[in-house]
């Protein structure tokens, strides 16, 4: 009998290098499971989305990646550029990882892998945004201001943007971006300073700031925009809901969508799953309903 063929895909340094005290006993688990592993560890950024793109065709039948939300990212994005989707199993190693938390996969990384060959195939949404794809978030504003170049950063992304506002002196110190904002037949045009699409429990570690009722595969975003607050009233209330996570304050649109587009009159920077997106004038974020095929838990 033939054995089944594993892409196995991880970042050896995500995570301060989590993996290595794990994967001996990460392979032992697919290869009990009767798999033909094919190893990849990625060597820098854009190695593992060109990993899937170069040998995922005709080849294996299961695609698997350990790492931060930025492999997954990569991981997906190579495989939404493919001709055949295969299923992807995920065993998450960095210091926030979002979609796990969101998607309810296990933080022990040989527990990840048992449920992998064990599990049930979900589908999950998949953003896509221009020709680009993010698995759980898409942002502009005091988000990518802060330098993703370490694990800390992004584990304390929202506790950043609070201390940013509660040290601000004047309004005039907030930088804001003139947005115009089309969906579903509804326009906003404003002074926004953060805008946020996402499709995720979970934003930089903390849980529950993308609104009630959030699922990942209903076809919609949870989004979030920001404007220029008013006045120092304003300014403390977005404070205050930044720090406590209840993201309700009156400078706050919040809403659901399957599609948008986002135009600014300057090039704008956008972060994908907490990596450097672009800069863009016009944006286009379309939902691609049940594309990504994930391997999790038993039901």
């Amino acid at each position: 009998m033939e054995k089944k063929k594993m892409l196995f895909v991880f970042n050896p340094k995500a995570g301060k290098g989590k993996i290595r005290g794990n994967l001996v006993d990460i392979l032992d688990v697919f290869a009990r499971a009767g798999y033909e592993i094919t190893i990849h560890p990625t060597a820098s950024q854009g190695d593992a989305r060109a990993a899937v793109v170069e040998r995922v065709r005709g080849v294996y039948d299961l695609v698997v990646c350990s790492g931060g939300d930025g492999t997954l990212n990569e991981v997906v994005s190579g495989m939404m550029s493919c001709d055949t989707m295969l299923p992807i199993g995920y065993i998450p190693a960095g210091s926030t990882n979002d979609f796990a938390r969101s998607a309810g996969i296990s933080d022990s990384m040989v527990t990840a892998a048992e449920n992998i060959v064990n599990g049930t195939g979900y589908y999950y949404d998949v953003g896509k945004f221009n020709n680009e794809y993010f698995v759980y978030v898409a942002a502009f504003g005091l988000f990518t201001e802060v330098s993703y170049g370490t694990d800390q950063d992004m584990k304390n992304l929202l506790g950043h943007m609070a201390y940013i506002l509660e040290g601000v002196k004047s309004l005039s110190a907030i930088k804001s971006y003139k947005v115009k904002v089309e969906t579903n037949g509804r326009v906003i045009e404003d002074e926004i300073i953060l805008g946020m699409i996402a499709n995720s429990t979970s934003i930089g570690g903390f849980k529950n700031i993308t609104g009630t009722n959030v699922l990942l595969d209903d076809g919609e975003f949870e989004v979030t925009l920001i404007r220029r607050p008013a006045n120092l009233k304003e300014l403390n209330d977005l404070a205050m809901a930044l720090v406590s996570g209840k993201m309700e304050a009156p400078c706050m649109y919040t809403f659901k969508t399957d599609r948008m587009t986002v135009e600014t009159e300057q090039r704008v920077k956008w972060t994908l799953d907490g990596e450097f997106g672009g800069s863009h004038n016009k944006v286009e974020i379309v939902n691609v309903r049940h594309q990504l095929q994930m391997i999790n838990r038993k039901k």
